[in-house]
């Protein structure tokens, strides 16, 4: 997993949602309803984060709806174990998008 270099409010809001999730996969458009986000621009949030190594992926195989098939997408377990850290060391006063962005830029380690 490479540290994030480029870290917008909406990537934030995207890690945050996946996290959100505890493991669990969620699929696109379910992240866009939650955070509020066009699909335009959450799709290639998860494409650059799953390139980089903070999240897998995986079609979904179901017999129970009728559809297209889905795509999930959950953290890694670095990227998991990253976000929890993270969420522990930002107090909730901190917890805005400004710290985020410098907490995910440098890591846990710094």
């Amino acid at each position: 997993m490479r540290h994030l270099q480029r870290v917008t409010t909406t990537t934030i809001e995207v890690l945050q949602c996946i996290y959100s999730f505890e493991g669990e996969g969620v699929w696109g458009l379910e992240i866009a309803k939650l955070t509020g986000l066009k699909t335009g621009t959450v799709y290639p949030i998860l494409e650059r984060l799953e390139s980089l190594g903070w999240l897998d992926s995986e079609w979904e195989i179901t017999q129970d709806r009728n559809g297209p098939r889905r795509r999930t997408y959950r953290l890694t377990a670095e990227a998991f174990q990253e976000m929890k850290e993270l969420t522990q060391k930002l107090p909730p006063v901190h917890q805005d998008a400004k710290s985020w962005n410098l907490a995910l830029r440098q890591g846990v380690a710094g």
